[in-house]
């Protein structure tokens, strides 16, 4: 950042997958980078489950989709059962090759993922990871102040930048002022994570119980792994519905005996909405946990922090290289990442409330009707747009000429070819701006991409669109070009 001395690192406060993939992608893009966290290792007991295709491609330009395919397994969707455990809607996300080019809904285990990308950082000489490593105070500049928990050791570190992704209880969401804003949903459920003995009876995807008494979700997770989530009633403590002969009653109705499961984890887990009131002071920003919290109904928690690490990352290295008004860029991560972050958890809290919440008669009547909904394949698709990665106009997305103009909205990653090989579009792409077009490019449009430096991907020339893909996003979109952002999304378009 211009005026700092370029060694100075981003500090990462917080080595959860959010802040691990922060760091990936800032040192893929040049950026020196020091993780810290105040724990040591993997935390060891799972806690994310679901990413969907968009956050998989995030993974993908931190360099790790291929091993993650290998320790996740994809999901077929929802299923809505009734108390009896009948199935009375089903909610397909099924696609093994998605919009983001890869499977729509994908299931894992948060450790592996953690280690995946502890190994991935362990091979950066951009970035350093340390453990056991606390901060307490945060002063102009920015300058950390840090302790080592084991030595008590102190020392000041003056920092490029200070992420904070140190979840829900962040110092450094604490150390700037900024609060978490209840969008009016707490619930305390009871998470139990097993091994089983013997393979359990599974569609392939998560199944959600609809049952006023008692709202649960199984979901089946790769290899021996499973995880069943129950609403806890007003009086339960997680202690008591760990006992043998509760656990026996919570997961007989799946035909299974406490004695062939290996409980990984039985503990209480408080399901909340909040958001930050604010995510920037100076060169401190919030991502994750410590800027949203997401009731986990709609699998999206770990996917937004995702997404707030993609759309930070090269904003931070265009202000390093250079880049005027500063301000302007920083301000555009919580202008474009707030709302949207904020759609998703009222989402989650829309689909948690009519799929669970209440006894009364009229939620009695909310749940068979989502049910009947979400068999019209229209209404589906209109739920999944409610939360679909969609940024406001600003200096970084030009203001939309009509609704159907892709600007703000993810390009999406089909296969294709390039001379003769299949690879992911984004391999095409590169790190930086680039300009997709169909045919000629308007003179502004040009003038813009140039400025940018952007690469020209012509398709049907530099590109075999052999599926169509492109053409076809291009044509409902009503462009002939389009310029794509470093994260993907779409800055301005030219009319066909």
């Amino acid at each position: 950042m211009r005026g700092v001395a370029v060694i100075m690192p981003v500090l990462v406060v917080g080595a959860g997958p959010t802040g691990l993939t922060a760091a990936a992608l800032l040192a893929r893009l040049g950026v020196p980078c020091t993780v810290v966290d105040r724990h040591t290792g993997v935390h060891p007991l799972p806690r994310a489950v679901h990413l969907d295709d968009e956050a998989v491609r995030v993974l993908q330009q931190a360099g790790v989709a291929e091993d993650f395919a290998a320790l996740s397994r994809p999901a077929s969707g929802l299923r809505l059962l009734d108390a009896r455990l009948r199935p009375f809607a089903e909610f397909r996300r099924d696609r093994r090759v998605g919009a983001h080019g890869h499977p729509e809904a994908n299931l894992f285990d948060q450790p592996g993922l953690e280690r995946l990308l502890r190994a991935r950082l362990a091979r950066d000489p951009l970035v350093t990871v340390r453990d056991g490593v606390e901060l307490t105070a945060l002063g102009a500049g920015p300058v950390a102040t840090l302790v080592d928990r084991a030595t008590g050791a102190t020392e000041r570190m003056p920092a490029a930048a200070v992420l904070g992704c140190d979840g829900a209880g962040s110092a450094v969401r604490d150390a700037i002022g900024a609060r978490l804003r209840d969008l009016r949903f707490t619930e305390r459920w009871f998470v139990l994570d097993v091994v089983s003995r013997r393979p359990l009876p599974t569609w392939g995807g998560v199944d959600q119980v609809c049952d006023p008494r008692r709202a649960a979700t199984f979901v089946p997770l790769p290899g021996d792994r499973y995880r069943w989530e129950f609403r806890m009633s007003p009086g339960e403590t997680a202690a008591g519905l760990a006992r043998p002969e509760r656990l026996a009653g919570l997961v007989a109705p799946w035909g299974v005996a406490p004695g062939e499961l290996e409980v990984l984890r039985a503990a209480e887990y408080t399901f909340r909405a909040r958001i930050a009131d604010r995510w920037r002071t100076g060169r401190v920003l919030l991502l994750g946990d410590a800027a949203h919290l997401t009731p986990p109904f709609i699998g999206q928690g770990l996917g937004a922090g995702l997404r707030d690490a993609h759309n930070l990352a090269w904003k931070l290295a265009a202000v390093r290289a250079g880049a005027p008004d500063e301000d302007a860029l920083l301000d555009s991560y919580p202008a474009e990442r707030a709302p949207h972050a904020e759609a998703v958890i009222r989402g989650a809290v829309r689909v948690g409330r009519a799929m669970t919440g209440g006894q009364d008669v009229a939620a009695a009547l909310r749940r068979p009707a989502a049910g009947l909904l979400l068999r019209v394949p229209g209404v589906r698709a209109a739920a999944l747009r409610g939360i679909a990665t969609r940024y406001p106009p600003g200096p970084l997305v030009d203001r939309r000429r009509h609704r159907h103009d892709l600007t703000g909205t993810p390009c999406p990653q089909p296969p294709v070819r390039v001379d003769g090989r299949a690879v992911r579009l984004d391999d095409v792409l590169g790190d930086g701006y680039a300009l997709l077009t169909a045919g000629p490019v308007p003179p502004a449009l040009g003038a813009a991409a140039d400025r940018l430096g952007a690469r020209v991907v012509r398709v049907g020339e530099e590109v075999d669109d052999h599926t169509g893909a492109l053409r076809d996003w291009l044509r409902r979109g009503r462009a002939a070009a389009a310029l794509v952002r470093p994260d993907r999304i779409v800055r301005s378009t030219a009319p066909r």
